[in-house]
């Protein structure tokens, strides 16, 4: 997967490569436009000095001075030490032969104005003549350099002004490329994911889901889509508090309602069983007239009554502990029978549990557990529940405990433990076994994740095995699962004796 780091890395190292690069460029430019201005410095030097030596030979020529002459045979001579000195440059302004006919056209200027001067006061007028047009051709190869050297100088900055803007236009460019590509890759997701929060903050819990090949942003996806599943699951946990707040209130109000009517029903009873018994007296102290007994009717009214008033008080049990499970009230440990508490349970269960499913209890009677009792009778209901239902074409539900101070130890990836369990102190394990379907190795690490199910969609929410953890850790326990594709699945619950 593409990280958006590594691209704003690469975007923001773009963009200082192309400022570097164009400032190396510039400077590179900035060197050849220091060369050519001390060119065009050169240029200029050598032109002026083949004006003065112009205006002296003319000075020369009207007045015959030798100060004058003087002067231009020191111009002549800086014009010859110019050339030479910088004959590299002047060739690079034009081509090395014109540079040689200059320096000739110079040492033989310098031979003419020594011969003129070596003649009469009246002068050689051919010489002057020679000396007049071989000057005025040395001032024109140089007033021509110079010219162009302004020309080239003047290239140099129009091109250099050029390469400027649009090196501040390329950088432009790519500030607003990269601007873009980041607009895209990162406000987009973030303006969705705006959206999606206010949907949440109406009430609605939309996942987000977004497509994108940036890692950060699909970080940021399940983290919020993570939170949204935290929401979803504390707001199930709220409906099923809830639901049972509900029970409980409707279970007090039917369980006395109940209550009344069986009170009755047992009372009557007692009544109809007192009166039997007198009458049974009354036929042994008066025998019938022919000679006959009511001794079966009597015995078959009593069975019959006993089976009543056992009922009967089986059914108030029956709504006792119902009322005690839903009642809503804070953690309280106490110690346990654990044999009692799996009765208990099972009565409560047995209008659940398929005929084709048999239930085997091995529990010690002397056996007890330090716990809360409604949690506990809780996390037995979850746990026989979700064995019946592996159980579809029927099987045997095995529930045993025992006392152990042994190791609780994992067998990946058949067995996994969940809790922190402590295998130093001793402690109580109820095991609920069943020969059901089994689960396969990849689901068991998510069982206890809330609102996951391996049920059918509307036959289960997936937090009954959850709700069961919670539970289990509440107690300092932990929860051991062993399952095996066909062969059934086995959960065993640690309960420390004392709470760790």
């Amino acid at each position: 997967m593409n990280s958006l780091r590594k691209k704003l890395f690469v975007g923001y190292a773009t963009i200082v490569a192309l400022v570097i690069g164009l400032s190396l460029f510039s400077f590179i430019e900035l060197k050849l436009l220091e060369q050519k201005i001390v060119a065009g410095e050169r240029s200029a030097h050598l032109f002026d000095i083949t004006l003065e030596i112009r205006r002296f030979e003319k000075n020369y020529f009207l007045y015959r001075q030798d100060a004058d002459l003087a002067e231009n045979r020191a111009y002549v001579e800086q014009a010859g030490a110019l050339l030479r000195e910088h004959a590299d440059l002047f060739a690079a302004l034009g081509d090395a032969a014109r540079v040689a006919q200059l320096q000739r056209d110079i040492n033989h200027y310098a031979v003419l104005i020594d011969r003129h001067a070596a003649s009469p006061s009246t002068g050689d007028v051919a010489t002057a003549a020679q000396i007049r047009k071989l000057g005025k051709a040395i001032v024109t190869v140089a007033e021509d350099w110079a010219r162009a050297e302004r020309k080239n100088l003047q290239a140099q900055l129009d091109r250099h002004r050029r390469m400027l803007l649009g090196s501040v236009a390329l950088i432009g460019l790519a500030v607003i490329t990269i601007g873009g590509l980041l607009a895209r890759r990162v406000l987009r997701p973030l303006k969705e994911m705006e959206q999606k929060m206010e949907a949440v903050a109406s009430g609605r819990l939309a996942k987000l889901e977004m497509a994108s090949d940036e890692r950060e942003i699909e970080s940021l996806k399940r983290a919020f889509n993570h939170v949204l599943q935290e929401l979803e699951m504390h707001q199930g946990q709220l409906v099923h508090a809830e639901k049972l707040a509900a029970l409980g209130t409707l279970l007090a109000g039917v369980s006395h309602e109940l209550n009344n009517p069986l009170s009755n029903i047992a009372t009557s009873t007692q009544i109809l069983a007192e009166e039997i018994g007198a009458r049974r007296g009354q036929d042994m102290a008066v025998p019938p007239a022919d000679g006959t007994t009511n001794n079966t009717d009597a015995a078959f009214q009593r069975e019959l009554i006993a089976q009543i008033d056992a009922e009967t008080w089986r059914a108030r049990r029956i709504v006792s502990a119902l009322l005690d499970y839903a009642r809503d009230r804070d953690f309280r440990r106490e110690v346990l029978p654990l044999a009692q508490l799996v009765e208990d349970t099972l009565r409560l269960m047995r209008g659940q549990i398929p005929a084709s499913i048999a239930i085997t209890v091995q529990i010690p009677e002397t056996l007890a557990a330090s716990g809360d009792r409604q949690r506990l009778q809780q996390v037995l209901l979850n746990l026989v529940k979700n064995a019946a239902d592996a159980m579809p074409d029927g099987g045997v539900l095995h529930i045993t405990a025992r006392l152990t101070h042994a190791a609780c130890v994992a067998r990946p990836p058949e067995r996994l433990i969940f809790g922190q369990c402590v295998n130093a102190s001793a402690a109580v394990e109820i095991e609920v076994r069943d020969n059901g379907c089994g689960m396969a190795a990849e689901t068991l690490p998510r069982i206890f994740d809330p609102f996951f199910t391996t049920k059918d969609v509307g036959k289960g929410m997936g937090l009954g095995l959850f709700i069961v953890f919670e539970i289990v850790e509440e107690h300092g326990g932990c929860i051991a699962v062993e399952s095996t594709i066909g062969h059934g699945t086995t959960f065993t619950i640690r309960l420390p004796l004392e709470k760790s």
